[in-house]
């Protein structure tokens, strides 16, 4: 990569439009104040969005898990299919489906992604030679696409509170202590400007207490980022009030030194000391509204989390949508509904709902993936997002109008093009590499639902 110069005639930043910037882009894709090489012009520009929570391989079932069951459906039926489609996908088929959702992230916005990895073993649980096999074809399907990531192998241990063993379609999930560090620190090896490695602990059902004190002892989770799906469900709160008379959240503020590194997904269902407490701790919820919502999760209490000053982030999860936009707008149009009143997200007079999500989800999510993004100002990583001022949507929208109009005007594309790292990845909506990635997509898919 050669060094490069950005002319911008909108860029946010800091809250706000400002106007006739330059700046320069280093070989190694940041931002620096010494603008030299190939000029590019852009008009109006916003950073590029952190997603801080995926899991890849799910996207290719996106759509299949949509018809009644004999009885009610939940969280935990969907679970069964899923785990069903899991089973069927190896190192390949990972890479292929990973790299087509890439690509769908950064047409859409999003030019990091955390993917929270817990498909580690083959599907009857046997280790492949290289531990590390799914954790690679993750990487390499990053690196195709030209998004950044931060991998966050999981570590998943137990059934259940209750300590049962994992049942045959989990088996492919499980590592012991020793052998999950073992592989944080095999992939650690690897990071770059791209890539950080943080960790995540499944769960508190899925990881034992001990263990989660051991790890949170060992070398490797004295830095970067630890992620932890907590309180997403009901049923979760209640085997956790049984196993600890605690509910999740409370639980392990009081049991983890948990702290502005953590992120805490989904944390639906908390009361409002756990709220306080979470947001007080600096840690990040990350909310995935259009998962939570397709699973029958809950909703989250946006307003009373801003209020005691929460940091959160967005994550398309599941990916049955991969868009911020959405995201963005599901969060604010959920606590609608809930609320019964508008303009949930902006509490002063005036405020824009539109500049309150954009920039927490910015800054949020940055601070979940532990990396230099999330604004486009010298020492973070040229990661931004040139709207379609052409677009009818856009049609004479000024500075106090433009961003809401990004999130709250409609659904047509208005990412026009992408830079993340440095390297144009989206060209007039367009990726350089797509047609091949979606022609072996296909083919991989294909196979899958055939078997």
């Amino acid at each position: 990569m050669t060094a490069s110069t950005l002319r911008i005639g909108h860029l946010w930043r800091d809250g706000g439009w400002r106007h006739d910037e330059c700046y320069g882009v280093d070989a190694q894709g940041f931002v620096s104040d010494t603008p030299s090489g190939p000029v590019s012009n852009c008009s109006r520009v916003l950073p590029g969005m952190p997603n801080l929570h995926s899991h890849a391989f799910q996207r290719a079932m996106a759509g299949l898990a949509e018809r009644r069951g004999p009885g009610d459906d939940s969280f935990w039926t969907w679970r069964e299919a899923m785990y069903a489609f899991a089973s069927r996908i190896g190192p390949e088929q990972l890479k292929a489906i990973a790299a087509q959702l890439y690509v769908e992230m950064l047409k859409a916005g999003y030019t990091h992604t955390c993917e929270f990895h817990y498909l580690h073993h083959q599907p009857d649980g046997t280790p492949y030679a290289d531990p590390a096999m799914m954790s690679r074809a993750l990487i390499e399907a990053a690196r195709e696409a030209g998004i950044g990531m931060t991998l966050l192998p999981v570590l998943y241990m137990q059934g259940g509170f209750d300590g049962r063993a994992l049942s045959p379609r989990q088996s492919r999930f499980g590592l012991d202590v020793d052998g999950y560090l073992e592989l944080v620190r095999t992939l650690r090896a690897e990071e770059g400007p791209m890539l950080r490695v943080g960790m995540a602990l499944h769960s508190l059902r899925a990881v034992p207490a001990v263990a989660l004190a051991e790890v949170l002892a060992a070398e490797p989770a004295r830095e970067g980022p630890l992620h932890i799906h907590i309180a997403e469900q009901i049923g979760e709160v209640q085997d956790c009030l049984a196993a600890y008379d605690a509910r999740p959240v409370q639980w392990l503020l009081d049991h983890a030194p948990v702290d502005a590194r953590w992120c805490l997904i989904h944390a639906t269902h908390m009361k409002p000391a756990e709220l306080r407490a979470l947001a007080a701790s600096g840690a990040v919820a990350g909310l995935c509204p259009t998962t939570e919502a397709n699973l029958g999760d809950g909703i989250f209490s946006l307003a009373a989390y801003l209020d005691a000053g929460g940091a959160f982030g967005i994550g398309s999860d599941s990916h049955i949508s991969v868009s911020p936009v959405e995201e963005l707008r599901w969060l604010e149009y959920a606590q609608r509904l809930k609320t019964c009143h508008r303009n949930v997200a902006a509490h002063a007079p005036g405020a824009s709902v539109a500049q309150v999500l954009w920039d927490a989800a910015l800054a949020g999510g940055a601070q979940a993936s532990n990396a230099p993004i999330g604004s486009l100002s010298v020492g973070h990583r040229a990661d931004l997002l040139v709207l379609d001022e052409t677009s009818p949507l856009l049609a004479a929208r000024d500075d106090d109008s433009m961003l809401e109009s990004v999130l709250f005007a409609g659904n047509t594309p208005l990412v026009r093009d992408v830079m993340a790292g440095g390297a144009w990845v989206v060209r007039d909506f367009h990726h350089h590499d797509e047609e091949r990635i979606a022609a072996r997509y296909r083919h991989t898919v294909e196979k899958l639902l055939s078997a």
